[in-house]
């Protein structure tokens, strides 16, 4: 029970790699608040995990207000917040448009960077007032590998997981320079089956195909799963990575790492 008594908040928990944190979290003994734009998608995984160990809520991470009403609901019902995960996000490739840096619209950019940014920013900032009167707590912020390459197809997506990468460290910097026991940590997933991924693999023999490319490119010739991913979360998450902040963590097969191809003779 590494996270026995502690409080915490999981966005874009409805499904994917936020609801295997959410459960992850709640396994180690934390009191997890499932929260999603989905608020039915909330309630049914809070109502799947352990009596007492979640609470669902409704949230629009992209609504500032919004964001201000939960963490003080949150801080009347337990008088702390120990763990933030801001893992809500989209690709911005749902609806079909397109999203190369030369036919992307202006707003499906705003789109992309609106959920997946600005909705980390405006957890980052909640968190800090929320944890400041205990002077700690872990800020995990799920970014990409997108967001350490380019993606042609997904610039919108690749452009905000990026700032959300580089936005951790000036989290990290900024809470150790007011003496603040508060971390700021990202993940970086890559080829995680999660629903996700569903727009972007296609249907029929396509789906097939792209499947079997991505796990051949991958080092370790597989998909990642959410729950290889909620175990990293995990970890920062507790008192194990007290010397960890501002750091990123690759969960991504070795596709990172490069070719695990072997030379030809």
């Amino acid at each position: 029970m590494r996270l026995h008594h502690r409080i915490a908040l999981v966005t874009g928990a409805a499904r994917g790699i936020g609801e295997a944190i959410a459960r992850a979290l709640a396994a180690e003994g934390a009191m997890v608040w499932v929260t999603d734009l989905d608020a039915d998608g909330a309630r049914r995984v809070a109502a799947s995990l352990p009596p007492g160990s979640a609470q669902a809520v409704a949230l629009d991470v992209r609504d500032e207000v919004q964001w201000q009403q939960v963490v003080d609901q949150l801080l009347q019902h337990h008088g702390r917040l120990d763990v933030l995960v801001n893992n809500a996000g989209i690709t911005g490739l749902e609806a079909g448009a397109a999203h190369d840096p030369e036919h992307a619209s202006l707003s499906d950019w705003r789109a992309v960077h609106a959920t997946n940014l600005d909705g980390v920013f405006l957890g980052c900032r909640q968190a800090i007032r929320a944890m400041r009167p205990q002077r700690r707590g872990a800020i995990i912020n799920i970014s990409s590998r997108s967001g350490m390459v380019g993606i042609p197809a997904a610039a919108a997506y690749a452009s905000s997981k990026a700032a959300v990468r580089n936005h951790t460290k000036s989290v990290a910097l900024y809470c150790a320079q007011h003496g603040l026991a508060i971390r700021c940590n990202s993940i970086h997933p890559a080829a995680i089956l999660t629903p996700m991924w569903e727009p972007m693999l296609g249907q029929g023999d396509e789906r097939a195909t792209r499947m079997a490319a991505l796990v051949r490119d991958t080092p370790l010739k597989r998909f990642g799963t959410p729950e290889e991913v909620a175990a990293v979360a995990v970890l920062l998450a507790s008192d194990e990575s007290a010397y960890m902040t501002g750091t990123e963590i690759t969960v991504d097969g070795g596709l990172l790492a490069g070719s695990a191809a072997t030379p030809q003779q």
